[in-house]
């Protein structure tokens, strides 16, 4: 039974929360890719509906093939930028929140998990495009907003495992189903905020081991891509703390996985096990 209860507070989402340092709370970035023409620019401030003393800030394609460029293959990055987005300063704990519109292929808990590596909390973020696109690109504007409203600067290791994190998260999703990836990677992350694996075999059983109580199975690609990705997040500068606060400030958001199918079953059989366990117990004590 406590293994069980456990397992299903693992499955607990964390909705973290973009900190904005000398950000007043209401207060709104923009980030408009560089190539959007006048006529989608306006489109995209219209649809956000930007107020007048928001901060508009750009966001180039050379800059977004800096972070991806070593992750996915150039021609899907492309050679304009386009991804645009809105960022909304919230309250102190009030975490993070995203929407996405005309994003095909980056999911808003994708983000939030990225987000949440690169130290951004507390905000309502939305993101955009004038037409379908992959939406690889919108992490780049979101973290350079960051910085600009922060006056702090996340280090371009940090940035770039985020990234990484944000396009492998995408690529798992297309074997095993969006919402079963980002939970993995939300559990794997947790784990590692509490007690870091100290060897690869560790971090690969660390893998293995949340794979298999979230019912999920693995290939030898997707396990050994995965254990890149950890050892890069264990040797660069995350605060590890504060995805640890940020975890547990959530346990009582629900992950998407846990709406999906196999989420629904996963809960089915811990109510199952109770039942049994309860019936056990009538019968032992002659109830």
């Amino acid at each position: 039974m406590k293994k069980w209860f456990t397992i299903f507070i693992l499955l607990l989402f964390m909705i973290p929360s973009v900190s904005f340092a000398d950000a007043i709370e209401g207060d709104v970035i923009i980030t408009l890719g560089e190539n959007l023409t006048e006529q989608q620019k306006q489109q995209i401030l219209k649809e956000m509906n930007v107020p007048e003393n928001a901060e508009i800030i750009t966001v180039t394609n050379a800059e977004e093939h800096k972070y991806l460029g070593d992750i996915i293959p150039k021609g899907q990055i492309g050679t304009k930028a386009i991804s645009s987005s809105k960022i909304t300063i919230g309250a102190p704990g009030s975490g993070l929140q995203v929407e996405t519109n005309n994003i095909n292929w980056v999911t808003k808990e994708m983000y939030m998990n990225a987000l949440i590596t690169a130290g951004v909390k507390d905000a309502v973020i939305y993101i955009t495009a004038p037409f379908p696109v992959s939406g690889t690109a919108a992490l780049t504007g979101l973290m350079k907003a960051y910085e600009l409203s922060s006056n702090e600067t996340i280090p371009d290791e940090v940035k770039k495992v985020a990234n990484e994190e944000m396009v492998k998260t995408a690529q798992l999703g297309e074997s095993i189903g969006n919402d079963q990836a980002v939970a993995l990677l939300a559990k794997i992350k947790e784990e590692i905020a509490k007690n870091p694996p100290k060897t690869d075999a560790d971090m690969r059983a660390l893998i293995e081991r949340i794979a298999q109580e979230l019912g999920i199975t693995l290939t030898e690609d997707e396990i050994n891509s995965l254990l890149s990705l950890f050892n890069k997040m264990k040797n660069v500068n995350i605060d590890w703390n504060q995805v640890n606060e940020q975890l547990a400030q959530a346990k009582d958001k629900l992950s998407a996985f846990l709406q999906t199918e196999e989420g629904r079953t996963f809960i089915q059989r811990i109510v199952d096990l109770l039942r049994e366990i309860w019936n056990a117990l009538r019968g032992a004590f002659g109830a």
